[in-house]
């Protein structure tokens, strides 16, 4: 992302997080609840996400969908009687800095629990000083490769499992793809989520023709695309991210792949766009937990007043960036406060989360697994035709299988 484009997503959140309520101070952003408890005063809530950086538009839907489920709640009363307010940091799409400011939210602001971060190496980057050194919970909202088991750590986004384990084997039986290529961005999230595809790929009498991972800010494919061509491969499971996305894609469709060859990416959703052109996502397939076009009342309402709050906005309630697991993380941890009574230490929290439930969310219903800091969820295939993500295959209850005992 160049510096003057750099500025103009700066800007851009900035001033939406003016017009949405929010007030800068010299430590972040708050939100302030619409009333008050006198004698308990506010939950604190931090959340920590990419205001600014190469994933920008992923992080500005997120604390557009915190402010969402969090209206909810005060709305209806707050949690026991308590409003929660809201403390946002911007991780920058830098560890180095992200560090520093989940540091504030803990120490300036004493949240209760922070809920963010977008790529793997953001977690990785902000788990230690929320979870050990700032004593709090931590709820992790995206997609990711599997294998988190940090104590008080909950990640509410779909794993591999939910992943790889319906979509590859549909794609191979259904769609007939045999030769598949595995280009993806050099760091934790992609080397692990191709590791779980190969053996997914393999053992649906398939085969991996290819596998190479580049560096995040890599601009020059032609090589790799030369050899996609050379070598037959029907489909491409892409787990390149921006800001090398948008020139792999450009240079793959510009090669005339798309005319012959199949793709999928697991994280695109309709907030894509920002990233990718639309002739470029076109005839993709994806898998995730919530698409625009999942048709249950509570997910078509929830649509709806995301979009009547932040009427014309570029940062869409999606699940490939991880709203749909910022609002299951905010809502379940509500259930988590109330089963503790309002005890907001790390460790009751923690124990609560292990069994919070809700009945309606993006999507569906979702539960934690207990004792493993993951979430089942519905799950759903996807392509995207003429702008829109159309759903091909539906899957209730599906289990993370993650962090399992034994």
């Amino acid at each position: 992302m160049t510096k003057d484009l750099s500025r103009r997503v700066f800007l851009r959140g900035t001033g939406a997080l003016a017009a949405a309520g929010w007030t800068a101070t010299a430590a972040g952003f708050v939100l302030k609840p619409t009333w008050a408890n006198a004698q308990e005063g506010s939950i604190k809530v931090g959340i920590a996400t990419d205001i600014t950086g190469a994933i920008a538009p992923s992080g500005n839907a997120n604390w557009q969908t915190a402010q969402l489920a969090v209206k909810q709640i005060n709305d209806a009363g707050g949690i026991l009687g308590r409003p929660v307010e809201l403390f946002l940091e911007d991780t920058a799409s830098d560890g180095a800095i992200a560090v520093g400011n989940v540091r504030r939210l803990i120490q300036e602001n004493e949240v209760a629990v922070v809920l963010g971060g977008v790529t793997s190496a953001m977690r990785e980057a902000i788990k230690g000083p929320i979870t050990e050194r700032g004593a709090k919970l931590y709820i992790y909202p995206q997609l990711y490769e599997g294998q988190e088991c940090t104590p008080h750590l909950f990640a509410t986004g779909p794993t591999p499992a939910q992943q790889c384990d319906r979509l590859i084997p549909w794609l191979i039986n259904e769609k007939g793809f045999k030769r598949f290529a595995l280009p993806g961005a050099n760091y934790r999230w992609p080397e692990l989520l191709n590791a779980h595809a190969r053996k997914v790929i393999e053992a649906n009498g398939a085969e991996v023709v290819m596998e190479e991972l580049f560096p995040i800010d890599q601009l020059e494919y032609s090589a790799l695309i030369a050899s996609l061509n050379n070598e037959g491969v029907d489909h491409i499971f892409n787990t390149i991210i921006p800001p090398g996305l948008q020139a792999f894609t450009k240079q793959l469709y510009e090669s005339g792949y798309y005319e012959r060859g199949g793709q999928t990416c697991v994280y695109y959703d309709e907030n894509s766009v920002n990233y990718v052109a639309p002739r470029e996502l076109e005839g993709c397939y994806s898998c995730l937990d919530f698409y625009h076009t999942v048709s249950d009342p509570f997910s078509q309402q929830l649509l709806a007043d995301y979009n009547a709050m932040f009427p014309g906005t570029q940062f869409a309630f999606a699940a490939g960036t991880a709203s749909t697991g910022m609002y299951r993380g905010v809502k379940l941890w509500e259930q988590a406060v109330i089963a503790t009574n309002g005890d907001l230490s790390r460790d009751a929290q923690s124990e609560a989360m292990n069994s919070a439930a809700i009945a309606n969310g993006p999507g569906g219903p979702a539960k934690v697994v207990a004792g493993t800091g993951h979430v089942q969820m519905n799950m759903y295939i996807a392509q995207s035709v003429g702008g829109k993500f159309e759903i091909l295959s539906a899957e209730k209850d599906v289990l993370p299988q993650e962090c399992l005992a034994g």
